[in-house]
């Protein structure tokens, strides 16, 4: 991430704002802000950092990194699992649109919900986008743990990496 423009607009404002007290406070504005600028930089970090780490808590398992590059920051995201979906027939679910929507569940049953998708190898959403399949009628999968379903199959449904 690029902070130069934003330590450079902080700059030019305090110049601005020194330019009504005269060319002299001027050229003591620009002063300053020469001066100032590693410490903006250091401000600038601590709260990307802080950023990061409340992205972080958020998200409950992949962690948001801020690190130095040169004298940049970058984002760095780690522990999150990139896979990519998988139907019983062996194609990609990509030819369905996805849609976000909000869900919300008691508590009790949400944690019921994981403990499913965790001994599935599922995370929360997974399962219940096979829920609301099966649900609908539509194809969802067959075996232990499967909502709403209680025998076994050997066909094959979840996420691959």
């Amino acid at each position: 991430m690029d902070i130069k423009p934003f330590v450079d607009a902080l700059r030019q404002d305090l110049t601005n704002a020194a330019e009504a007290g005269g060319e002299a406070t001027r050229a003591a504005a620009e002063r300053l802000a020469m001066a100032l600028e590693p410490a903006v930089r250091l401000a600038l970090m601590e709260a990307l950092s802080q950023a990061a780490a409340d992205i972080t808590a958020e998200l409950g398992g992949p962690v948001v990194d801020v690190r130095l590059q040169g004298r940049e920051p970058v984002f760095v995201v780690s522990g999150a699992a990139v896979a990519s979906p998988i139907v019983e027939n062996g194609e990609e679910e990509g030819d369905d649109a996805v849609t976000r929507i909000t869900l919300r569940l008691p508590e009790t049953l949400k944690v019921r919900a994981e403990e499913l998708a965790g001994q599935r190898g599922q995370s929360l959403n997974t399962w219940l986008v096979n829920a609301a399949r099966a649900a609908a009628g539509g194809s969802a999968p067959i075996g232990p743990g499967a909502p709403g379903r209680n025998r076994s199959s050997k066909r094959i449904q979840g996420w691959a990496r």
